[in-house]
């Protein structure tokens, strides 16, 4: 598992990265809005992973019995799968021995997948079993008889179909302001957004927040600091990502990154350098 997450152009067919195994689905998850890819530590070094926010919702499947351990602002949990929402706060996940797949899923998909609110799951990181139930035990039992990747990661794609049959899809309102705020980057007034729709403020904030998960200003700040985060580890200078990712200054970018990271934007930028 890469050590902040699979990038959202889409996993490689098949890489080592740091002594991680790291494959992609061939042609690509058959729905849209979907990306997955198999992990396996090859060097068994042990994940030691700082998860970070980002504006999706990503599915851990573990292979076999060994739990991974969830540490984040409860109790440390020891979770074999689980789902981690939008935006589940400074979070890291420790494990040994670690096979997986993982599945980051837009806000349109996770709306079709989820089987229940997107609201309840704000903030945090809940088992798979307890979301899913029996399907996501068998689930993980098909995975870890399968022999390749591929088998794996096709069977999880099926999965994934079959639970998007019958599901109701996501207002075109809420889709269209997730759209428009994902491609102004996070820089909206909320205002504006529902008025566009012929909306009040009220309505959209209910409504997004509802098929989301997140309010409507609540994505903003994701998806801006998501674009920071990248920003960051690609190099540029506080100032310079400050700047240009929409923040009134660099004390601006400093709380957020704090918020929803867990630590300064320069320490952000070091970890670029020290994943494992």
């Amino acid at each position: 598992m890469r050590r902040h997450h699979v990038d959202a152009a889409g996993p490689p067919d098949r890489e080592a990265e740091n002594d991680w195994e790291v494959v992609g689905l061939l042609g690509g998850a058959s729905l849209e809005g979907v990306q997955m890819a198999g992990f396996r530590d090859r060097a068994a070094a042990g994940l030691d992973m700082q998860v970070l926010p980002q504006p999706a919702v990503v599915v851990v499947i573990s292979l076999g019995e060994a739990p991974m351990t969830v540490v984040g602002a409860d109790e440390p949990r020891a979770m074999r799968s689980f789902i981690a929402s939008l935006a589940p706060g400074p979070t890291r996940i420790r494990g040994e021995g670690v096979e997986c797949v993982e599945v980051n899923l837009s806000p349109r998909a996770a709306h079709a997948l989820l089987g229940v609110s997107p609201r309840g799951l704000e903030g945090s990181i809940t088992g798979l079993e307890d979301l899913w139930g029996p399907q996501a035990r068998r689930l993980g039992e098909r995975l870890t008889e399968a022999t390749t990747w591929q088998e794996r990661l096709a069977l999880t794609d099926g999965f994934l179909a079959r639970r998007t049959v019958g599901a109701r899809p996501m207002s075109p309102e809420v889709a269209a302001a997730w759209d428009t705020i994902v491609a102004r980057r996070g820089r909206v007034r909320v205002s504006a957004l529902a008025e566009s729709f012929g909306w009040s403020r009220q309505r959209l904030w209910s409504r997004f927040t509802d098929q989301i998960g997140v309010t409507p200003k609540r994505a903003a700040v994701l998806v801006r600091f998501d674009h920071a985060a990248r920003a960051l580890r690609a190099g540029d200078s506080v100032g310079d990502t400050a700047l240009a990712c929409g923040y009134v200054d660099q004390s601006h970018l400093h709380r957020d990154v704090q918020a929803l990271a867990g630590c300064t934007p320069g320490e952000l930028a070091g970890r670029a350098t020290s994943a494992g």
